[in-house]
């Protein structure tokens, strides 16, 4: 029920954003317009959005069949820790990208796509990426996934309706002006992105601590989170985030930070401050599983 909420709560702000900046670009008539592209953006992300996002980082399906043995080995512990965690076996794809990271999507548990970069499967070790898509995992379990993709749509569609408005310009009869419909192309997506920043902290918390019930093993995912953020500091970039900003709280690590990005309003914690938490757990979960299996979250777990 918390999840649901906080999803109208979102939808609802960012649909008041959109339309408010329909208004200050075409006045009332603007403002209908912006309405019903939310509603009709709304009813298409919550069914498509999915698809749209795995679209457009290009990404690829893949099972235990495939011939490459890492990918072969990163499909069947997916399917094994959803089993352990009690989820319907998730789609699984494959993204061609140096930088190490994963993300979730999916409007629910039933309709779930987990997918990880070949940057991601080629630079960590078989625990550690079992610690990263157990942290997907949680994010499926805790039904943050629809939350996360179509914000992804409708934060986009914010930034991309404010650049119209830049191009297409204000003028003396319409509410923003040439000057506010300029200032309107920087603040909306600082605004669509603070709505997100609203929502993504405490979450990115709880499917680390989820994650690490799933996989018994929280070390795993502590070392996972460090050397990911390390190649992306290190500058290996995701040129596909870099074009669609919108989308980079769905990834386990900012994939922004590979270009030096701005964190003023990032929608990730400090990666330290997870790390300690995740330590803070004792390490790894009582009685750390071979890989393939998983312990199921039933509750607070050990650590409370």
């Amino acid at each position: 029920m918390r999840n649901h909420l906080r999803t109208f709560m979102l939808l609802a702000a960012l649909t008041a954003l959109f339309v408010g900046v329909g208004y200050m670009i075409g006045g009332p008539a603007g403002m209908a317009i912006a309405f019903v592209l939310a509603a009709g953006m709304n009813l298409v992300s919550y069914w498509n959005a999915d698809k749209i996002v795995l679209s457009i980082y290009r990404a690829q399906p893949v099972d235990e069949t495939h011939p490459d043995a890492l990918i072969r080995n990163y499909a069947a512990d997916v399917h094994g820790l959803a089993e352990g965690a009690g989820l319907p076996a998730p789609k699984v794809y494959v993204i061609e990208n140096d930088q190490p990271n994963a993300f979730a999507t999916g409007r629910d548990p039933n309709h779930a796509a987990v997918a990880a970069t070949t940057g991601l499967l080629r630079m960590l070790d078989r625990r550690e990426i079992r610690g990263v898509m157990a942290h997907e995992l949680a994010h499926v379990k805790n039904r943050d996934t629809l939350t996360m993709t179509v914000t992804a749509t409708i934060a986009g569609a914010v930034s991309s309706l404010a650049n119209i408005g830049l191009f297409f310009g204000g003028d003396r009869d319409r509410p923003a002006g040439m000057i506010g419909t300029i200032a309107l192309a920087i603040l909306a997506p600082l605004a669509a992105a603070l709505v997100q920043m609203a929502i993504s902290r405490g979450r990115e918390y709880e499917a680390d601590r989820n994650g690490a019930l799933i996989s018994g093993d929280a070390e795993a995912l502590a070392s996972a989170l460090q050397k990911i953020e390390a190649y992306a500091r290190g500058g290996v970039p995701n040129y596909d985030a870099e074009r669609h900003p919108a989308t980079s709280h769905m990834f386990i690590i900012n994939p922004l930070s590979g270009q030096g990005a701005d964190n003023l309003f990032s929608t990730h914690p400090s990666t330290a401050n997870r790390v300690a938490a995740l330590r803070e757990m004792g390490g790894r979960a009582p009685g750390r599983r071979a890989a393939g299996t998983a312990v199921p979250v039933t509750g607070a777990g050990p650590w409370g």
